[in-house]
């Protein structure tokens, strides 16, 4: 039997979750899987204002959502990107920036929310990611709500003066539904 998932609440950016974004991006641990510049600090404080300006101002081409418990407490964000309207598809991404919260099932609750947003409100088809073949615990959460294998994209990311290979990953409207059916 599977663990009950947390209770995750989606809502649009603010902007003060600048300091929250800006803390978390300081944090190696929490960006190295993350496309971010391969510098320290990969962002100033006033550069990761704008960006939560342009996500809140819908003028990035990101729709992006803050991710918080069921006591509202902001521990990550979650968004899609290259949304492609005629072909119905869209990019998923996500952090859990707070590692207080790793390991315990948020990741998985807030992809299972914005999955339902991206199917059921934007009219997607089909949500895909890519995540490095190296982040098992990654791939591994994915595979929870139902995302298949598509492929492997070679030397698909520069992380630290080493091309990766990423592996691409999605989820049709149909196969999440019955998922949630069934669970």
């Amino acid at each position: 039997m599977q663990k009950q998932l947390p209770i995750v609440r989606l809502r649009n950016l603010i902007i003060e979750d600048t300091d929250d974004r800006f803390k978390w991006c300081m944090d190696e641990e929490v960006t190295k899987h993350l496309n971010m510049p391969d510098k320290y600090p990969p962002f100033t404080i006033e550069e990761t204002r704008i960006w939560i300006e342009m996500c809140i101002n819908k003028t990035n081409g990101y729709e992006q959502k803050a991710i918080l418990t069921e006591d509202g407490k902001h521990i990550g964000w979650i968004d899609l990107k290259n949304i492609d309207s005629l072909n119905k598809h869209a990019e998923l991404g996500i952090t859990i920036g707070d590692k207080n919260y790793w390991g315990k099932g948020y990741g998985i609750a807030a992809m299972n929310e914005m999955l339902k947003f991206g199917f059921q409100e934007v009219g997607l088809n089909k949500i895909w990611l890519r995540v490095e073949v190296d982040n098992e615990k990654a791939i591994s959460s994915y595979k929870r709500p139902g995302y298949v294998e598509e492929g492997i994209l070679r030397q698909d990311r520069l992380r630290k003066g080493t091309y990766v290979d990423r592996l691409r990953m999605s989820i049709l409207k149909e196969e999440f539904l019955v998922e949630k059916i069934i669970r």
